[in-house]
């Protein structure tokens, strides 16, 4: 199999990946303004149930990449590195982060989802994060790190 076919194949499991991702968000109503809306009220559970689960399987997942020592798709080892700054970028970062979504009603992930199942509204978001982005290249050299 050649390079080229390698990376068609990749770009394909990737985008299914992808596809399927965006329709266990909507199916369990992960990307709904509504559940997030209940979320920052304390009116339900259920996306702190998502959430919570998430973390779990996430720090087990972990777990088990620092001890399998995984290779990436081109043979190359999988470096990790802890950041050893202050908390308080996390913290500002954090406070930043959750009031965009409170606003917008969406995190970044479902973002696409949103999009794909009509919410045009949504771009307004998606051009918020892309121009956040961008501005944040801008300063990166100025801002500390």
């Amino acid at each position: 199999m050649n390079e080229s076919t390698k990376k068609i194949i990749s770009f394909f499991s990737i985008l299914g990946l992808g596809i399927l991702f965006g329709i266990t968000l909507t199916k369990g109503e992960i990307v709904s303004w509504f559940r997030i809306q209940e979320m920052f009220r304390f009116q339900s559970f259920h996306m702190y149930g998502v959430i919570g689960t998430a973390i779990f399987f996430g720090i087990i997942i972990n777990q088990i990449f620092h001890r399998v020592d995984p290779d990436t798709f081109e043979g190359h080892k999988v470096k990790f590195s802890i950041k050893q700054s202050g908390v308080i970028r996390y913290i500002v970062g954090g406070i930043i982060f959750g009031m965009g979504w409170a606003m917008t009603g969406a995190c970044p992930g479902p973002l696409y989802a949103l999009i794909g199942s009509g919410y045009t509204v949504i771009l307004m978001a998606l051009l918020g994060g892309i121009l956040g982005t961008f501005t944040y290249g801008l300063l990166r050299e100025k801002l500390p790190h």
